[in-house]
């Protein structure tokens, strides 16, 4: 090969070199972009989903401001209630919409506002994913919800529905964590639920993004 055809190769490899580098930084800043705006837009969904007076015409919604807990959820307040919280033990009822960071065809799975039918279970019974649970009665770095607030949480695999990967069909039945989308009710994102989180074949779960209304006694003055 001549000098000059060595050249050529060179700068040629070294522009795919460049060329990867900046792909794998967009796929992290769109990740970011991701976990920092879309926020505005799915809060406000969810919040007109639970309270249809609540407009979203406003051309400048707030943003979030997140923290994040010892246990790594990342949360943020929509609306900070002003009713009771919740504790372990005790019956909880929550409307939820259910999105992921890791969605080929868009991040929303399911949210019970469209089927009528919050989400009720009993704090600590087995039944649901830590980190839906860490969200309601708080812990370190997060404070507890109160009754009639909104919060947003992405909660990492580990606190959410890693261990269904290993489900295959029994994805979803009796036993398994929630919430899950009802598969009589709920076919289609149903489906698209056991894709993402029952699926062994995936090299990996993303993270789980809820946002949640709690319903429960008003504290009266």
């Amino acid at each position: 090969m001549t000098p000059i055809a060595l050249v050529l190769v060179a700068l040629l490899l070294a522009s795919l070199s460049h060329t990867a580098q900046g792909l794998q930084s967009s796929r992290l800043d769109l990740r970011r972009a991701f976990l920092a705006k879309s926020a505005i837009v799915a809060v406000a969904s969810s919040t007109a989903a639970f309270n249809p007076q609540i407009s979203l015409a406003a051309p400048t919604p707030p943003s979030l401001n997140f923290e994040t807990s010892k246990s790594g959820i990342q949360w943020a307040d929509a609306k900070i209630g002003t009713g009771q919280t919740s504790k372990m033990g005790g019956t909880t009822s929550v409307d939820y919409v259910l999105s992921t960071t890791g969605a080929r065809y868009g991040s929303g799975i399911y949210k019970t506002a469209d089927k009528g039918a919050p989400y009720r279970w009993t704090l600590g019974d087995g039944s649901t994913i830590r980190g839906l649970e860490e969200a309601i009665v708080g812990s370190e770095g997060m404070p507890p919800m109160q009754a009639g607030g909104i919060r947003r949480v992405i909660i990492p695999p580990a606190l959410a529905y890693e261990k269904l990967a290993s489900y295959g069909e029994e994805c979803g039945k009796k036993g398994t964590f929630g919430p899950v989308p009802p598969p009589q009710e709920a076919f289609e994102e149903f489906q698209r639920f056991k894709n993402i989180y029952c699926n062994s074949n995936r090299p990996y779960q993303p993270d789980v993004v809820l946002d949640i209304k709690l319903y429960g006694k008003r504290i009266v003055d």
